[in-house]
Formats: C-alpha cells, structure tokens, sequence
C-alpha cells in the first residue's frame, strides 16, 4: 500500500489546494493582460527584465524541488549523513553560475538568444552542433519534467487521504500549469515562482518544527543509530569510493544543473548582471536552508524507523523507496496535534509547489527550444514571431500530453531517473565553459568530444547492466561513469585548446 494512503487529510487541505490553485490561474490571467507583444522574446524570457526578487525566487523554487525533499531525504536514509553531499553539490551550482552567467548574460543581450542553442551556433557557427546539444537537453529536460509529475501523483494522492488517485493529481496539476503557462509564458511562470519560492521557503521551515514536536530530538537520533552496530555507518564519514563518489557527485551536478536551459533561460532573462549577480549571491546560502533539512528528515526517520524497505535493488539488497521517508515524517506529525496537522498541510502545499515550479520552467524551456532550434530553422524558416509564438504554445500542450502519459507508466525511483539526467547533461559542459572563454576550439572538436563522451558513459552504464563490469554501474571506483565520460570529452577537446601554447614553444 502506498504510505501516502494513511495520511488523513480532510476536505480543508484539498480546498486551500484548491485555493492554491485558484491563485495561479490569476497570476497567469494578470500575466496574459501584462503581454504586449507576441514575440519569443516576450513569451519565453518575459522581456528580459526581471527583477531581483523575481529573479531570485525563480532560480530558488526552479532548482529546488520535489526531488529536494522526497528524494534528498529518501538518500539520506539510505546513506546516513553520507549524502550531506547534496549540500556540497547544491553550493557548486551557484559557484558554476558565477563563472558561467555573467559572459553569457552579456552575449545574449547582445545578440539576442533565447534557447541555449542560440548561443551554440553564435559561437561555433554550426547549425549541426547546435542540433545536437539541443537533443540532448532536450532528453535531460524531459527526463527532469517526467521525475516532477511522478512525484507530483504522489503528493497529491497523500494530501487527499488516497481519495484521488495519483493518477488524476498529476493529469488535473498539468492542467493547471498548462493554462497558466499558455496564458503568460515566462512572465507567468516566473510570478507563479515568487509564490511557490515562498511557499516552498515557508514549507521548510515547518518541516524543522515539525521535527521539533517529536518525542526524538536530532541528537537523540543520531545516538539511536551510533549505538546500532548495523545502522552505525550511516553516521562514519565517507572514505575510498565513498570520498571518491563525494567529489563526483560535486562535479557532475554542479557543472551540469548549471547548463540547465531553464537555468540558462533565467541568465538571459534578468534586467541587469547587477540583478543576476545579486540573485545568485542570495542563492548561495539555499542548501542550508534546503537540502540540509532533507538530509536531517531523512537521518531522523532511519532512526525512528530502521525497516523501511522496498523490493530488490540491482545487487540483490533491499533498497528504499524515496517517497516513503517524508509522507512516514508527516504521519507522525500529523498525529501528534491540531497545529501538526496543519503544518502537514503547509508541507504538502509545498511539495506541490516545488513540484509544479520545476515542472512549468522545464516545459516551457522544452517549448522553447523545439521551437526557435528544431521547428523554425527546419519547417518554417520565414515564419513571423507571432507564428512561432502560437506554435510555442500548441507545442507546450502536445508535450506535456506525452510526459504526463509515459508519468503515469514510471514505475522506477526519483534518484534513478536523475542519474540518468545527468550523466548525458555534463557532456555539454565543454561547449558552454571552455567556449565562452577559449576562442580555439572548433565545432567540429566539441562534437567529437561529446560524442566520445557519450560512448563510454552509455558504454560503462551498458556492460554494467549486462553483468560485464561493476555491479554499481552508474560508478567506476566511486566516480559517475557521466564525469568518466565528460574527462574522455575534455581530453578530445585538449590538444586543440593547447595548440596555440604548443606552436609559440
């Protein structure tokens, strides 16, 4: 049975949804009547005038999301305060940003880009180049949004008590992110942001009282498990592959959920590199407010509940399902007291919210570049603005169509699904890093390189699977076979990037 099923809810938490819901439909209303012209510019970017507080929420409540707090504490349960790495890997993001937006966000000004394959032909002059980086952000892009509408069933069946289905939650919350998106487009996304930002910021803060309402304090918990010999290593620091998988982890997020194209969106979105660099300072103090908290839900519960297992995992072992550690949290709390309750549905509120503000940017960037990388350059050329906006728009909605339905047949975890992301993503980093600021490298190189390193991450995670290598083949020795790959990718582009160096010597 699905734990999210013994969560008792009443008919009020599904109305202040419903009230929720109600409010973003307005947003969306008010952001269609601010929409003066129907051009790319104005639908995916909002203008390019967002301010320091839109700017700041929507990085916030786009990078953080439900995989933050289902996911993370889900990890932690199983690692211990080994995966206080998400807090490391969620800091190197923003230090990614800082060495990544500022060039860029001056480019396209410039030059006026809207899709991160804008960019890829400016500088590489390549219409081949940027195909092929926009079909692999756009897998990224659609895994990331798959792995948001299957956490959002299941928070929507837990905050209605299991009277709706998972299924009907993730078809009526894309529904709604439909409207409002088509209604605004970036202007309405991001607006729907500051609330889900602060939502989400305020739903955070409840689960640290939440935490503190219970009979086991933090400190008990982690005394709990130092005195059980087998939950004991959960609190030992990382050592051999565990310090070798703590780095990789810092690499292959940081360089790659900073090549987001939502992300990279918001870079050229922003009114000023003022504004930009000034979101991004904020933005630097989140994983402690964020990905912290989860990793303490999750050490909490593998305390107080040591046997919460699921199937087999790929080595024959049990593994746990991420859902289940936050919803068995809100069940305590939600049973403890009236002002428990509603805290719980304070958290479930934002759990939606961080769900939908990840999923809305990430199906309007999936719009974005089929649309102005795929649609306008291959079948309509000529086609005016207002064309291309309208087809923006029926592309959004036959999308999320595709997404909700493979949602509704996923039957593996959030952590899995993110792996995969990521391993293909960071293959792109050279393209965007070492091409802002080294002029040698050539399209031809950069495709190489991606193409060698896509062969030995899928090769790696391919034998892997057939037996043929280590069991755990997302790693070699602790690393991500992704950053394996991207090392092979950096090696193919180095003897171009040292060849000027080489001819003055």
């Amino acid at each position: 049975m699905d734990l999210t099923d013994s969560l008792p809810f009443g008919p009020g938490a599904l109305g202040f949804v419903g009230l929720y819901a109600a409010v973003l439909f307005g947003i969306g209303y008010f952001a269609w009547r601010q929409n003066q012209k129907q051009t790319l510019s104005e639908f995916f970017l909002a203008g390019r005038n967002m301010s320091l507080p839109v700017l700041f929420f929507t990085l916030y409540a786009t990078q953080y999301s439900g995989n933050t707090l289902f996911g993370f504490s889900g990890a932690a349960y199983r690692d211990g305060l080994g995966f206080l790495v998400c807090v490391q890997f969620m800091t190197a993001i923003v230090i990614a940003y800082l060495v990544l937006a500022p060039p860029l966000f001056r480019l396209s000004q410039k030059h006026q880009f809207i899709t991160p394959g804008d960019f890829i032909e400016h500088r590489y002059q390549s219409k081949g180049l940027r195909l092929l980086i926009t079909v692999l952000m756009l897998f990224a892009l659609c895994n990331f949004t798959l792995a948001q509408l299957k956490t959002m069933g299941t928070a929507f069946a837990g905050i209605s008590g299991g009277r709706i289905p998972a299924e009907y939650g993730v078809i009526g919350l894309a529904l709604v992110m439909l409207i409002y998106e088509s209604l605004g487009g970036m202007r309405s996304v991001a607006w729907t942001d500051v609330l889900q930002g602060l939502i989400l910021f305020i739903g955070f803060l409840l689960l640290m009282y939440s935490l503190s309402t219970q009979n086991m304090d933090f400190t008990t918990a982690l005394s709990t498990l130092a005195a059980d010999p087998e939950r004991a290593h959960k609190l030992a620091p990382p050592e051999g592959d565990g310090i070798r998988t703590w780095v990789s982890f810092i690499f292959l997020v940081g360089l790659g959920a900073a090549i987001y194209p939502q992300a990279l969106q918001r870079i050229y979105s922003a009114r000023s590199v003022k504004v930009l660099k000034q979101s991004l300072a904020f933005m630097a103090f989140m994983p402690f407010c964020t990905a912290l908290i989860a990793v303490i839900i999750g050490v909490w519960v593998a305390a107080k509940f040591p046997d919460l297992t699921h199937a087999m995992g790929t080595d024959g072992g049990p593994v746990v399902l991420s859902e289940t550690v936050l919803p068995i949290l809100c069940l305590e709390v939600m049973n403890s007291s009236e002002l428990g309750y509603w805290a719980v549905v304070g958290i479930y509120t934002a759990i939606l919210a961080a769900l939908m503000s990840t999923a809305d940017s990430s199906l309007l960037s999936i719009s974005s570049m089929i649309t102005q990388d795929i649609y306008r350059p291959v079948f309509n050329p000529t086609a005016d603005q207002a064309v291309l906006t309208r087809r923006g728009k029926q592309i959004t909605w036959a999308i999320m169509v595709v997404l909700v339905w493979l949602a509704l047949g996923y039957r593996g975890t959030l952590i899995q699904l993110l792996e995969i992301k990521f391993e293909l993503l960071i293959q792109c980093v050279p393209a965007f890093y070492l091409g802002l600021y080294r002029k040698e490298l050539s399209a031809k190189t950069i495709a190489w390189g991606i193409g060698a390193g896509l062969i030995v991450t899928m090769g790696l995670n391919w034998a892997g699977s057939l037996g043929l290598a280590d069991q755990n083949y997302k790693r070699v020795w602790g690393i991500h076979t992704g950053l394996i790959g991207l090392m092979v990718n950096l090696m193919v582009c180095l003897p171009q990037l040292c060849k000027k160096y080489i001819e003055k010597n």
